[in-house]
């Protein structure tokens, strides 16, 4: 972890390395803010989950970023360094996506005023994506373009169409008791109702199995290792993430996966996809039906064709160059820029 940390020290002249708590939503919340040139576009992401935070694993994906963007990481309510800096009871009663939603723009608020900023970029994956693409639509004049990644569109056929290509899979590999499991939680995702969680579980166990969350990998398991590399993260930190994941699922996950964004039509900010090939754990085919019928003063689809769900941890570099070539001259023409 010290190797980790010092490897990746920020030393340019005119660097930003900062780890704090602010307060947003009336609690603490934690931010990573790193970048080598303060003067560039400042990146928020907004991870996934909910509660799978993407600070203790930006280590390995993000340190090309910083050399474009001031890059912020920010464990949300409910999750990583900010679940266990709050009382658990407490923050239970605001778990709600109203909150998540308000808090997501305090946080671009508070980031605008702090660096001088008109407009910032906002990436959001997964459980992200759906607090991205809400900010969006409701304050676009504050936007110098929206990154989806992993995005959410329909979220109910999305997990119908995983359930359905995970029971195909297991029939061709010839797994009895995944054959078996699938079938049980059948009618899976029918209608808008909430699925129970376990039902979800159970899907996401054989869908991760046969690459649907990380392709060719039998799920997260090697990201969720790199978390004990984070330099961000104390012992009793590490202790909280996986305490915090659940919590956030625990309150908001069944919720999420009604959500039925494809009625969103129209952004008057630009807009860009980053979809992984094969991801059935967001269902990118979704995603990119969805985005067909979508007016911007500008849109993007960027297919990465060795990823699932992980696109940036799947193809760090490819996310890099988008990133550079396509997303960051919107501030570079807009003035924004160290260069």
């Amino acid at each position: 972890m010290a190797i980790v940390e010092d490897m990746r020290r920020v030393v340019a002249d005119d660097g930003i390395e900062r780890l704090e708590k602010i307060r947003i939503g009336g609690i603490d919340q934690w931010v990573s803010i790193r970048g080598n040139d303060r003067r560039n576009p400042v990146l928020l992401m907004l991870h996934g989950g909910p509660g799978w935070v993407a600070m203790p694993t930006s280590w390995y994906f993000q340190r090309g970023w910083e050399e474009y963007f001031t890059v912020v990481q920010w464990d949300q309510r409910g999750a990583g360094k900010t679940y266990s800096a709050n009382d658990p009871a407490q923050v239970a009663p605001t778990m709600t996506r109203e909150r998540m939603t308000a808090d997501t723009e305090e946080m671009v608020a508070w980031l605008r005023q702090e660096f001088g900023k008109d407009k910032i970029f906002v990436l959001g994956h997964s459980w992200g994506s759906y607090l991205g693409l809400e900010l969006a639509r409701r304050r676009p004049e504050w936007l110098h373009a929206y990154i989806g990644v992993g995005q959410i569109s329909n979220a109910p056929e999305s997990e119908r169409r995983g359930w359905a290509w995970t029971l195909r899979q297991a029939r061709q590999d010839g797994n009895a008791q995944a054959v078996e499991e699938l079938q049980a939680i059948a009618p899976y995702a029918q209608g808008n109702d909430p699925v129970p969680l376990d039902s979800l579980f159970k899907q996401r166990k054989w869908l991760n199995h046969y690459g649907g969350m990380v392709h060719n990998r039998q799920g997260g398991d090697a990201e969720a290792a790199a978390i004990k590399l984070s330099p961000e993260y104390t012992d009793a930190d590490l202790s909280g993430v996986w305490k915090g994941n659940e919590f956030s699922m625990e309150h908001l996950l069944a919720e999420v996966l009604t959500l039925d964004m494809s009625q969103v039509r129209e952004l008057e900010t630009p807009v860009f996809l980053f979809l992984g090939r094969h991801d059935r754990n967001v269902s990118s085919e979704v995603a990119a039906e969805w985005f067909a019928t979508v007016k911007a003063p500008r849109k993007r689809l960027v297919w990465f064709e060795q990823s699932a769900h992980e696109v940036m941890n799947e193809e760090p570099g490819k996310t890099l160059v988008t990133l550079v070539q396509e997303v960051r001259p919107i501030a570079e023409a807009a003035g924004d820029s160290g260069r």
